[in-house]
């Protein structure tokens, strides 16, 4: 890719004319010279090849030159010219001036010599006997040399002790490394993004590390080392490579690390093949040297292997909060306006009373407050009105509704199988349980133990049974070829993976074919937490004449029908036991035919249960179920606790385990996903990954605190949740200044409010809120909410989208059927998942189809037609008023006199259209019930239809600010 990039610019610069020819040469040297690697192996490979072969010819007492090895040679011979030559051309550019470089310029120059040679020896010699005896013994040289060349390359490359580390790596027990230079604030995305301290003081880990992990570890790092230098670790950086210490504290003119990235003297500037380092980090790296080079130990490696442990795998410390002043609420608000400050920031005024309720209310129940809310609390002039506001928000139904949406995304819920067939599934039980788990604020604790192993508590009740329904949510393969084996091996991969990203935030996927490169997993623990799992009933099996057949453990519920289906059993027997021709069999089967039609079907939800013996689990090399090694027993990875267990280590275990107070990582996980929910961006940005490659929390100590109070709040989720939008961060003004926007674009430092767009399901629920639509009914099976046709195109079942009727129509959107290979389409626009995997956090964009949903979806239409009868019907019978009511219920504020002028502005043209063109009134508001229009005057329900649609799609709308 580089030797492309070169040659294009090459091009280019001769493109541009005479004048810059010297660019040109110089650029297509450097062409030449990066070629060399190209150019060596080949060669190499044939010389070698020709030695081999007359060895063999040797050793079998052959005394004639073999032809195919003369022409191994001959063509090796001329690749090793080309070789040599395009090495010496790139040690000229290079500026390589070390004595290994040195030797294997002349070494590779011996090797084209002699090869050429030999060559011509070769033809001339032929059937000589003496003569092929020394044209052999000269082959065994060459191929010599060209070892010996090899290694040196490799120890130019890779470092001098290349050879032992592999060795060692293949003898000795691996320690699974961590990299040591893991930021400990938010890493820049680039290095334009790095800015010189306005106080002139240079932090190694804020200012330094990123240049190194951004510029120089890729080339200078852990598994590469060129030069000898590795630059990830501080002892390794202060040893040096072959040019010495890569910095001498105090005296940035003598450092090496500054001499190459200005490229003073005969040496490359660096980091090679790249563009220069920008003024700024150069103005970084000089300070950082001539103040003393400080680079804390902390979290970097002593002995240039051995690394502390990361920050996410040490047990969280409680610290009181720095004091908020006047400004805090709680304690959340010191931990904030201390970093602010830090960064030369100050916290916005508080938000509106209308947009905080607004925001508190999306954010709590996904839906947004009355207007009867809105007036309630903005006349509340008592102290500790917004806390009672939270209080009540937090004991409504519609709050685990709500939060249920976030955690059906973790646990992967779906009402189909997946895969290409991807038919329907029972499984909505385990929807409803979340929802009530919610609401009843269960502990988290007991929310992990039941969702993991409910079925291995001491006489489960039904509840905990259905709540396993969470390792169950994985896909089914209904495809006829399927091997049940590795099906059965996917599904449980799949259940550790989600376990670790769910509850710990790690990617250990890496670690089931081989020990993960970054983060302490070796690819035995990766297979011991895979025990957990691996006993579990199977979800299919080949019956006789090898076709699949599903066989997922399921629980039928108790509905109060047990009785009439007890009757429809017992009349069966009857029936078979008398056969078709006894007296009075067809009566007996009229009753039985009427009873069927009277009793509903069985309600039955997919379940966790073991298989009766324990399954043995072994270590699969490369991750391939045909290839079974080493027994394992369970258990769980070293570097995140100790499990302690008596007796063989089950799934209740582990789930203790991950909510014992001294794991490192569920609590934090967790609270971190609380914030994610109310700020659109976790302390630890990447929620999925505490690893040492996810990002650093923004508030390290913010992150602890909350943490260890979730724990003190007994897992309390409600707690954490209320402690959030209590606090004065949360309740800051989202307006963002250009001071703001320039010092903190992302809102990392929370000198602002949170903004953010809300999700499909919200955007939904919003408009059938606003409307006077949306149902209130909780739980039962998915509905079936209006879509547009040929949605579904399943060519393996009949399966179609049939329209719920009555207020499933209008159902809360988390009771929507989710199909995995068709999720539902408005949804699909916003960016929900697919759900075939966990999704931590779903991401945000912004595309046409988003406004053509919104706009034209049947649904939103609808919703516009309804919401337009309502303001005429709840409003009084003034425009402006009615404008006044439609804007406070969109937006729970009032509208100010330019948008009340632009809505007046706006009925009027549509109403005198409408008034001219009846009939496309009509067109537009048929959908709307005729209890809802009845009386009321088409044109000026379709008028209104049109405002009411434009408020609907206002971006203050669609985003919760």
């Amino acid at each position: 890719m580089q030797s492309s990039v070169v040659l294009f610019e090459a091009i280019q610069a001769l493109a541009c004319g005479a004048a810059e020819a010297p660019s040109f040469v110089d650029r297509l040297g450097r062409l030449g010279g990066r070629l060399h690697p190209l150019a060596v192996h080949f060669p190499i490979a044939l010389i070698a090849a020709a030695c081999l072969i007359e060895l063999w010819r040797g050793v079998r007492r052959k005394g004639q030159v073999s032809p195919t090895g003369l022409l191994c040679l001959g063509i090796g011979a001329l690749g090793a010219c080309a070789a040599a030559g395009s090495g010496w051309l790139n040690a000229s550019y290079e500026s390589v001036t070390s004595g290994t470089a040195e030797i294997h310029r002349w070494v590779g120059v011996a090797v084209a010599g002699m090869a050429v040679a030999l060559t011509a020896c070769g033809l001339v010699i032929r059937n000589a006997q003496v003569g092929v005896r020394a044209y052999r013994l000269g082959l065994v040289v060459a191929a010599g040399l060209v070892a010996y060349g090899g290694h040196l390359g490799g120890a130019l490359t890779h470092g001098e002790t290349y050879v032992t580390d592999a060795l060692r790596g293949v003898f000795s027990p691996r320690k699974p490394q961590v990299m040591a230079l893991t930021p400990t604030t938010p890493m820049p995305a680039t290095l334009e993004e790095i800015r010189f301290p306005a106080d002139g003081k240079i932090d190694f880990n804020r200012d330094v590390k990123p240049i190194f992990v951004l510029s120089c570890v890729e080339c200078h790092g852990e598994k590469k080392r060129k030069g000898a230098l590795r630059m990830d670790v501080k002892a390794a950086a202060l040893e040096g490579g072959k040019g010495g210490p890569l910095y001498i504290p105090g005296k940035p003119d003598e450092s090496q690390l500054i001499i190459r990235v200005l490229g003073l003297g005969d040496e490359q500037r660096m980091p090679a093949d790249k563009d220069p380092l920008p003024e700024e980090c150069i103005r970084i790296l000089k300070a950082w040297v001539e103040q003393g080079a400080n680079w804390p130990d902390d979290g970097l490696s002593k002995d240039h292997g051995e690394e502390e442990k990361h920050w996410a795998y040490v047990k969280p410390v409680r610290r009181d909060p720095p004091p908020a002043g006047t400004w805090g609420r709680n304690q959340i608000d010191g931990f904030i306006l201390a970093a602010m400050k830090a960064k030369g920031l100050e916290p916005s005024p508080e938000a509106e009373r209308g947009m905080l309720l607004r925001r508190v209310t999306l954010d709590l129940t996904g839906l947004p407050p009355t207007v009867e809310e809105v007036d309630a609390f903005v006349r509340d002039e008592r102290s500790g009105a917004y806390e009672r506001v939270v209080d009540r928000l937090l004991a409504s139904p519609r709050y685990g509704e709500h939060m249920a949406r976030t955690w059906l995304d973790l646990a992967r819920y779906a009402d189909s199988n997946g895969y290409e067939k991807d038919g329907g599934r029972s499984i909505w039980p385990y929807r409803d349980w979340v929802i009530a788990a919610f609401n009843e604020d269960m502990p988290y604790d007991r929310f992990t133990l039941e969702q993991l192993a409910g079925d291995l508590l001491p006489d489960p009740k039904e509840s905990q049974l259905i709540a396993t329904g969470f390792h169950r949510n994985s896909m089914i393969n209904e495809e006829g070829g399927v091997d049940p084996e590795e099906y059965r091996v996917n599904a449980v991969v799949d259940r550790v993976n989600t376990t670790a990203t769910v509850w710990l935030g790690q990617t250990v996927a890496c670690a089931q074919c081989h020990d993960h490169k970054y983060d302490p997993v070796s690819i035995q623990e990766y297979y011991r937490f895979f025990a957990f799992f691996n006993d579990a009933a199977a979800e299919s099996r080949l019956a006789a004449g090898s076709e699949f057949q599903e066989i997922s453990p399921k629980l039928t519920l108790r509905d109060g029908h047990d009785e009439q289906r007890g009757q429809i059993n017992r009349l069966e027997e009857l029936i078979r036991a008398a056969g078709e021709k006894a007296e009075g069999v067809e009566e007996r089967k009229r009753e039985l035919e009427a009873l069927r039609r009277q009793t509903p079907q069985p309600v039955t939800t997919l379940v966790m249960r073991d298989e009766a013996s324990p399954r043995d689990t072994r270590v699969l090399l490369r991750g391939s179920f045909l290839s079974p090694g080493e027994r394992v027993e369970p258990g769980v990875p070293a570097a995140f606790g100790k499990l302690t267990s008596e007796g063989r280590a089950n799934r209740a275990t582990l789930a203790r385990w991950l909510t014992d107070g001294d794991n490192p990582l569920t609590a934090r996980v967790a609270v971190n996903r609380v914030w994610e929910h109310h700020f659109g961006r976790g302390l630890v940005e990447t929620s999925e990954d505490f690893g040492t490659r996810g990002s650093p929390p923004s508030h390290p100590e913010l992150l602890d605190f909350m943490a260890v109070e979730f724990v003190q709040q007994k897992w309390s989720l409600k707690a954490m949740h209320r402690l959030v939008v209590t606090s004065a961060t949360y309740r800051q003004l989202s307006r963002v200044t250009p001071e703001l926007l320039e010092k903190d674009p992302g809102n990392v430092w929370l000198a602002r409010g949170p903004r953010q767009r809300l999700a499909g399901e919200t955007i939904r629920d919003q408009a059938l809120a606003v409307s006077g639509l949306l149902a209130s009914t909780m739980g039962g099976p998915p509905v079936f909410p209006v879509q547009p046709e040929g949605i579904w195109q399943n060519p393996y079942s009949d399966n179609t989208w049939r329209t719920s009727e009555g207020e499933g129509r209008y159902r809360r959107s988390i009771y929507t059927f989710w199909k995995r290979s068709s999720p539902y389409p408005s949804f699909v626009a916003f960016d929900a998942p697919s759900r075939q995997v966990t999704c931590t956090r779903r991401a945000r964009t912004n595309t046409p189809l988003q406004a053509l949903t919104t706009l034209n979806d049947p649904v939103f239409i609808e919703a516009a037609a309804a919401f337009a009868a309502r303001i005429i019907t709840s409003a009084g019978p003034g425009v402006r008023e009615r404008i006044e009511f439609a804007v406070k219920a969109c937006l729970a504020r009032s509208p100010d006199g330019a948008e009340q002028a632009r809505l007046v502005a706006l009925y009027e043209q549509m109403i005198e259209a409408y008034r001219r063109d009846t009939d496309s009134a009509i067109a537009l508001v048929e959908g709307v019930s005729p209890a809802r229009a009845s009386g009321l005057d088409p044109a000026e329900l379709a008028a209104w239809t049109i405002v009411a649609n434009v408020l609907l799609n206002l971006d203050e709308v669609l985003n919760r600010g």
